[in-house]
């Protein structure tokens, strides 16, 4: 039971900070209106977390969050690749209308220079699991090759996904980064198809 109340703990400061990061910006938000929305203490607050910084890597958090939510969504009748453009589908579509672009580059950034965890690539995070889940069945019923191992096909998927939201900062977010990955995911992936 703590271990569960410690992660809503952490949970609730990790949305609050999140939503206030999006509403009135990175810069603009002070730990203590993160406190104040989280209903949590300054002392669980440090407990978790050295400082507002550290809360930049939690956004894969988000985005594993989102996943857990959309696993129910997937139906048995769906094609591997159904899953994963689906998958990519609602994560970009959730990138777009609720992470603002300058924290989107802060983290991809601070993923670059951190020499501690790079969050993005810690393959027990939900996002790896899942995609590793799906290429595996998709192996299993032929729809994926089966001659290239689950890690290298997730590798690539997930490689693809960071190139086209690196692309979208660069780009300052200038198009619409759901109607983009709708069109290259399929053609990034299409090598993997399995021969039916």
């Amino acid at each position: 039971m703590a271990k569960k109340n410690a992660r809503n703990t952490r949970g609730k400061i990790v949305n609050a900070a999140w939503q206030l990061f999006y509403e009135q910006g990175y810069e603009d938000t002070t730990v203590e209106e993160i406190i104040e929305l989280s209903h949590t203490s300054k002392g669980s607050f440090y407990h978790y977390f050295d400082g507002k910084d550290a809360l930049l890597s939690t956004l894969s958090l988000l985005f594993d969050e989102k996943y857990e939510e959309l696993m129910d969504t997937l139906t048995p009748e769906m094609s591997a690749m159904d899953k994963l453009l689906f998958l990519n589908s609602e994560l970009f579509g959730m990138i777009e209308n609720s992470i603002s672009l300058d924290l989107l580059a802060r983290l991809l950034s601070t993923q670059l220079v951190t020499s501690g965890e790079k969050h993005l690539l810690d393959h027990n995070r939900t996002y790896y699991k899942l995609l590793r889940q799906i290429v595996l069945q998709g192996q299993q019923r032929c729809q994926l090759r089966g001659d290239v191992t689950v890690s290298e096909m997730v590798r690539v998927y997930a490689l693809c996904e960071r190139a086209l939201i690196y692309d979208w900062c660069l780009s300052g977010g200038g198009y619409s980064l759901r109607q983009y990955g709708q069109t290259m995911m399929p053609m990034f992936f299409q090598g993997f198809r399995g021969e039916r």
